[in-house]
Parts: C-alpha cells; sequence; structure tokens
C-alpha cells in the first residue's frame, strides 16, 4: 500500500512538470499570435457572423454599410473619433452644390492664395467659377479650391463650417465636428468612421444634389480656366478605386500627418449598394493599404450578403379585453383588431440584404385591455419587423368596430326601448 501511495505522488509531480513545460512552450507562440496578425501589421475584425473568418484591415477605424438601409454590417472601432482628412470634401461638395454655389464666380482671397499643398495655385484677385473648383477640389484634393468655395458660399471659411456642421447634424452624425473646408489638420476637426459613412450615403442616396455629386466624383480628367480665360488647368482622378472593381460609385481620398490615409468609397453591383469608410489606415510609405482594406471589405460585402424579402403575413385574429358593448348590440367583452394599413399586395414585400446567419422577427404587439368607450380605427398595437434592435417596418393595428361604456346612463337607454319603446328621448 505504501508503494503504490508512492508511486501515486510520483505520477502526479511528473504530470505537474509537464503542464508546466506546456505552459512555458506555448505562452510566447500565443504571445505572438496577438502582436503579429497575419498581413502584417493588419489587425482582425470579428464580423457579426460568429463562423466567419476574421477579417483582416490595417485601417484603425473601418465600416462595412449598406447603402441603401443605413445599416452597418461590419465594423472595427466604427464609432472611434479621428480626424478624416481631405475625405471631409465631400461634405464641402455637397454643401456647395445644395446651396447654388456651382454657377456662381468666386474671388480668390489672400488666405485662400495661401492654403498649403496640394492646391490649384490659385493667386489672390483671380475669379473662378463654383463648378470648376469643385471638379478641382474633388479629383486633385487642391485646398485652395475649397477655401475658395467655403469663403464665397459661407462668407468665410468660419462661416462655412457652420453650414457644414448644420448638414451633419440634419443626416444624423452624433460624433462630428467640421473646422476646415479642406480637412487639413485642426483642433476639434473629426468624425467617426460610421458618421463618414452616413455622410457619403446622403451624397449618393438622399441628397437632392446626388446626380451632380456623383458626376463630379466620378469623372476621371477635367480641363478648365479661370474666369477671365487667362489660365488653364487639368485635373486628374486621384480616387484610383474607380477603375478596381466592377460598379465603384464614387470616392475620396485624404492624408495629412495627423490622420494617415483615409479613405471613403461606394460600389454598386447586383442590386447592392456598399460603402467603405477607413481612418487611420496606415502612414507613409503605406499608401496602398487603403485599397487593400477597401477591396476587402467591398468583396465581403458582395460574398456575404444577399436581398432577401422578409415580408410575412400575421394574423389579426387577436382580441381585447375591454369594458363595454360594441355598437351591434350583443353583449361581450371582448373587440376584435386588424392591421390598421390596407396594403396592397404589389407592396407587400420588404427588402433587406442579410447574411445567411442573419433573420428577422416579425412580433406582434397588442394592448392586452383597453377600457370602453373606443372609437373604431383606434390604435391599440402594431406589428414590428425587426433586425436586432432595428426596426425595419411597423404596422399599427387597430380595432375593427367601436365600443360603448356601459355606464348607467346606456343601461337605462337599453331599458327604455326594450319595454317601453323608442320615443327618442335617450337618442344619441
Amino acid at each position: 500500500m505504501q508503494r503504490k501511495r508512492i508511486y501515486h505522488e510520483r505520477g502526479r509531480r511528473l504530470a505537474a512538470v509537464f503542464a508546466a513545460w506546456v505552459i512555458l512552450l506555448t505562452c510566447p507562440l500565443a504571445a505572438w499570435a496577438e502582436t503579429e496578425a497575419p498581413g502584417g501589421s493588419a489587425d482582425a475584425v470579428q464580423t457579426e457572423n460568429t463562423n466567419t473568418e476574421e477579417l483582416q484591415l490595417y485601417a484603425r477605424s473601418a465600416v462595412l454599410m449598406d447603402a441603401d438601409s443605413g445599416r452597418i454590417l461590419v465594423e472595427k472601432e466604427g464609432d472611434k473619433i479621428l480626424p478624416m482628412a481631405s475625405t471631409t470634401k465631400i461634405m464641402t461638395c455637397i454643401v456647395v452644390l445644395e446651396q447654388g454655389g456651382e454657377d456662381a464666380v468666386y474671388p480668390v482671397s489672400s488666405y485662400a492664395a495661401g492654403m498649403p499643398n496640394v492646391k490649384l495655385g490659385a493667386s489672390a484677385g483671380e475669379t473662378y467659377y463654383g463648378r470648376d473648383l469643385l471638379y478641382s477640389m474633388m479629383l486633385e484634393s487642391h485646398n485652395d479650391s475649397a477655401v475658395i468655395l467655403a469663403e464665397g458660399v459661407g462668407g468665410s471659411a468660419e462661416g462655412f463650417a457652420e453650414l457644414m456642421n448644420e448638414k451633419a447634424e440634419e443626416i444624423g452624425c452624433e460624433d462630428t465636428h467640421f473646422v476646415t473646408p479642406n480637412g487639413l489638420d485642426a483642433e476639434g476637426h473629426y468624425t467617426t468612421a460610421a458618421d463618414l459613412a452616413r455622410i457619403m450615403r446622403y451624397c449618393i442616396e438622399e441628397s437632392p444634389k446626388k446626380d451632380e455629386f456623383l458626376t463630379i466624383t466620378q469623372t476621371r480628367s477635367y480641363t478648365f480656366s479661370d474666369a477671365e480665360g487667362k489660365r488653364s488647368f487639368s485635373c486628374q482622378n486621384h480616387n484610383a478605386f474607380l477603375d478596381m472593381m466592377d460598379g465603384a460609385l464614387s470616392g475620396k481620398t485624404g492624408f495629412t500627418g495627423k490622420a494617415g490615409y483615409c479613405y471613403v468609397g461606394a460600389l454598386t453591383r447586383d442590386g447592392k449598394t456598399f460603402i467603405v469608410t477607413l481612418l487611420a489606415c496606415g502612414w507613409p510609405n503605406n499608401k496602398t493599404y487603403k485599397w487593400s482594406d477597401t477591396r476587402k471589405l467591398m468583396q465581403y460585402g458582395l460574398d456575404h450578403y444577399e436581398i432577401r424579402d422578409v415580408w410575412s403575413e400575421v394574423s389579426t385574429d387577436s382580441v381585447l379585453v375591454l369594458e363595454g358593448v360594441p355598437e351591434t348590440g350583443n353583449l361581450t367583452d371582448k373587440v376584435t383588431v386588424k392591421t390598421g394599413i390596407d396594403i396592397p399586395e404589389e407592396e407587400k414585400t420588404i427588402s433587406l440584404l442579410l447574411a445567411p446567419w442573419e433573420e428577422v422577427e416579425v412580433q406582434l404587439q397588442i394592448q392586452k385591455t383597453i377600457h370602453a368607450p373606443v372609437e373604431k380605427g383606434t390604435c391599440v398595437g402594431a406589428v414590428e419587423y425587426r433586425l436586432g434592435s432595428m426596426i425595419l417596418k411597423r404596422i399599427p393595428v387597430v380595432t375593427e368596430e367601436s365600443v360603448q361604456r356601459v355606464d348607467f346612463l346606456w343601461c337605462l337607454r337599453n331599458v327604455w326601448s326594450k319595454y317601453l319603446g323608442n320615443v327618442g328621448i335617450f337618442e344619441k
């Protein structure tokens, strides 16, 4: 017995030593795996589907958005506040377009002429057409052109920044603030990848000037002169993504020493439209990181998301307990309900971009109790189509008939009518 205990003790010690060696050997490997993600310095991004492979992105902050619904499909620190460099100019462009500024002629101030490179090289005192300056700003990212437009439309760069911030609030951006029209580094000039995607979505989907915006940002080259015809200029579009993937729709690059390389782009294919935004996507010499991340996110969207119709009929044969009787006169304590909107058959559809692992939940929510009197058509609940916390559609549920309140006057009226005849004194 003693010998067995000795052997047992020796076995425990050997097992402990072996476990210690396993931990020592594997810890350095685990640490290396956390610090050296595949693809150089790219970081892993977990998508909503926990069963899919992790995306490896260089950008510090990134978003893939469904442009039709505005739903963010994939994100990496999408709400992180960061500078956005010249991607700022998409907001400058849309504000100028919506203010009618493309048809005006603008003088060049000494302040605008003093902007750093990249710039058009306009001289103080010269004049330019707004439309030409928009192409200069969006294709070549000229900083002086942005300020010339801002001063002409907003009275000053500061005044124009107020217009930009008003538009951002209107779009629904909660973590964005503009100080400059060109995106040069400035205290208090920032956005998030999520907000930047919302701005781009507005520009290509919702703005009354979306067609003009797309025409400008899709143009490969453009030539123009100053308003007096003394100088000529030629611009080339630096958005290389336009020629990288079929369906590339629009985009804008950006770089400053503080912001790093930034990009916002859009793609439409097979009825699907995606927006990708990238902030802090490398510094020199990593200029190509933004194209790698953009292609990866766009392809992920194309491969994993399809348009599905999630409409389904919901039974509304529910009843509500109440105190009263329907106008039919039948003594009952229940009233039937129905969906409050008569939807034509051809409109019974809810198309949405979904991944295979995503399901839309249909919920029928109705009050358990309602007290008379109740008018016909009273809203008592709703049918909700939900994707997670997002409500896709909400259809009201209403009562099918009116209900009178059972009180002393109602009882007296009905007794009088039944036994004494209708003499009109209790008519409604």
